[in-house]
């Protein structure tokens, strides 16, 4: 029997199947051309990448406690299928697991026709007063 992940307390409110979606219509600032990730006008997966982020972030933000916010740690996604200018992307995130501070969601997204891509997007909760200090440590040059 495996053992149950531990859990930070940051998550109490956040549990397996909690779902979140975000939507666009794909307009000429969402394609490849504009975000320079290629060069034919369709959807850019930069963009269907920040689409599932937000989905994510829909999911289980509202949730967090004061002073925490998530930040996405990883993605294993593909982009299967084109999207042309005027087309809707929906995408959806589902919470699949937690462990420590970490939320694993199962992530899909879907034009006006068919899915278009999806796999697993990871995403940490911090402290964003901690996080600002880290960052600002950097910003001086100190470790």
């Amino acid at each position: 029997m495996a053992d149950t992940p531990k859990v930070s307390s940051v998550l109490a409110r956040v549990t397996p199947g909690l779902t979140g979606s975000h939507q666009i219509r794909v307009a000429p600032e969402h394609t490849a051309p504009f975000v320079g990730s290629g060069r034919i006008a369709v959807l850019a997966t930069p963009v269907m990448i920040n689409i599932i982020e937000a989905a994510s972030l829909a999911a289980v933000e509202h949730l967090l406690p004061l002073g925490h916010q998530s930040l996405g740690i990883k993605l294993d996604v593909s982009h299967v299928a084109a999207t042309p200018i005027g087309f809707r992307v929906t995408a959806t995130a589902e919470v699949i697991r937690l462990e420590g501070r970490t939320i694993t969601f199962r992530v899909e997204a879907r034009d006006d026709m068919e899915v278009i891509g999806g796999g697993t997007h990871e995403r940490v909760v911090v402290s964003v007063e901690r996080f600002d200090e880290r960052v600002q440590r950097k910003l001086r040059g100190e470790k």
